[in-house]
């Protein structure tokens, strides 16, 4: 036998059949026979076997139990099952049960042929399927590593996350609408819900819906076929057949326009897309998790976030409080960060002064724990004995220090607002939301007064 050729093994109590199919393989195969299943299941426990053409009809068993068997004590191994039968039913049961092909005797070699043909495509594509399967938990152990997925803290606001996150994951579809402030790990929170929920070993998207341009949003979302529109040269797969089974991360959903809210209420109330430049509809199966950090009345106004999309996306609401409102998860998180960035940096961080959590705890953090991770890093890569002081958090002063506190000498209202502005910015370090949110203004109101001041970024 020539090692290098891949092993077939046949199944089939009829002496005449077994012959046959033996004498048409051998060519590209290496061939081995059995007449029952105790002689076959022998084979495997001693030879390498890549394919198995199984009768239907043999004794000690019928051809379905030994599948079976097969499937799962090798499952590595494609199976083509035959018969003279010609009951759908047996053919369907044995396609679900993991047969690869089917087909009838009398058979020709034609028969054959065709059938390992297809058995072999079959194999190839479930292998590059096993790949990236592969390819993507790693990425996603990568993504895991760098950000995490652990919801930090063991305050009674952590605790009372982590019970909502528990239980809305263990419902199958149930969508997730986030409130909270920028920088306090709503992405983090989508993701934790979708590792612990049965969707955790397929895809994980996440998409920031200020930044698509409704002229692009059937084709970002749902796709387009090849020559669809100019520039459209190939297929593209949209976001609702990339994370089909898995779950969507929708951030900063109330940034949306007015037009980009209709379309995306009416396929989530649908459940269903249509490619671009295609007349056939595709049904999803994907569980809709959606962020934004405007207020929970703002959002559910009808203002200018539509009141049925708020509902739709809304059916589980869960609110990430500010770190000012959880202090004392400070310093488990300032622990976390230390360790995570002194690895990343190989610097050896021996001691930290008590009074660097102190002068954390008594700062407000704007910029919640996205701005505490920033500083940690900023401090560590300022540290150069090992010792973390709170010197090496010199930023935070002057983060406190207020840009003017003359303004009010003044009773000029336009000086009063453009200082008041500049300070907001300053304190959010030029985070056009959060110093809206601030001043309690509208992000859009914020734009138009820096026009009117030519306030300069």
């Amino acid at each position: 036998m020539t090692s290098n050729l891949l092993s077939i093994l046949i199944i089939d109590d009829d002496p005449i059949y077994r012959k046959l199919s033996s004498s048409i393989l051998k060519e590209r195969f290496n061939v081995f026979t059995a007449e029952a299943p105790s002689i076959a299941f022998k084979i495997l426990k001693s030879e390498i076997i890549d394919y198995i053409i199984c009768d239907y009809r043999l004794p000690e068993m019928d051809g379905l139990e030994v599948l079976k068997i097969i499937k799962e004590e090798h499952s590595n191994i494609e199976v083509i099952m035959i018969s003279d039968s010609g009951d759908m039913d047996t053919v369907i049961e044995a396609l679900r049960l993991g047969a690869v092909d089917y087909f009838k005797k009398p058979f020709t070699p034609a028969d054959i042929w065709m059938s390992i043909e297809k058995t072999q495509k079959f194999a190839e594509l479930n292998k590059n399927y096993k790949v990236e399967k592969n390819k993507n938990i790693q990425l996603k152990q990568i993504v895991e590593n760098e950000f995490g997925v652990e919801i930090i803290g063991s305050s009674k606001a952590v605790k009372d996350l982590k019970s909502q996150m528990s239980m809305v994951a263990q419902t199958p579809d149930t969508s997730v609408l986030i409130l909270g402030e920028s920088g306090t790990g709503k992405e983090l929170v989508a993701r934790g819900i979708h590792n612990i929920s049965q969707r955790k070993s397929e895809f994980f998207g996440a998409v920031n819906m200020s930044a698509i341009p409704e002229s692009l949003f059937e084709s970002e979302f749902f796709g387009h076929k090849k020559g669809s529109f100019t520039g459209a040269i190939s297929d593209k797969a949209g976001w609702f057949e990339t994370t089909n089974k898995g779950t969507l991360f929708l951030d900063e959903i109330g940034e949306m326009t007015h037009g980009l809210q209709v379309k995306l209420l009416r396929v989530l109330e649908d459940r269903t897309y249509t490619k671009v430049g295609s007349q056939s509809q595709q049904k999803y199966d994907i569980r809709i998790v959606a962020a934004t950090n405007k207020p929970i009345e703002e959002i559910s106004s009808g203002k200018n976030f539509r009141i049925d999309l708020f509902h739709r996306v809304g059916t589980f609401i869960i609110y990430l409080p500010p770190l000012r409102e959880r202090k004392e998860d400070i310093p488990e998180l300032v622990d976390y960060f230390i360790e995570s960035f002194s690895v990343k940096m190989a610097k050896n961080i021996k001691e930290i002064h008590t009074d660097v959590y102190e002068m954390l705890k008594n700062y407000s953090f704007p910029g919640n724990i996205r701005e505490l991770r920033n500083i940690i890093e900023r401090a560590i890569i300022l540290c150069n004995d090992g010792v973390l002081r709170t010197q090496n958090f010199s930023i935070i002063e002057s983060f406190n220090k207020p840009v003017n506190m003359n303004i009010f000498d003044t009773f000029d209202l336009e000086v009063i607002e453009k200082q008041t502005i500049m300070n907001a910015l300053h304190l959010t370090k030029n985070n056009k939301s959060e110093a809206a949110r601030l001043l309690n203004i509208e992000w859009n109101a914020l734009y138009r007064r820096l026009q009117k001041y030519s306030i300069e970024l």
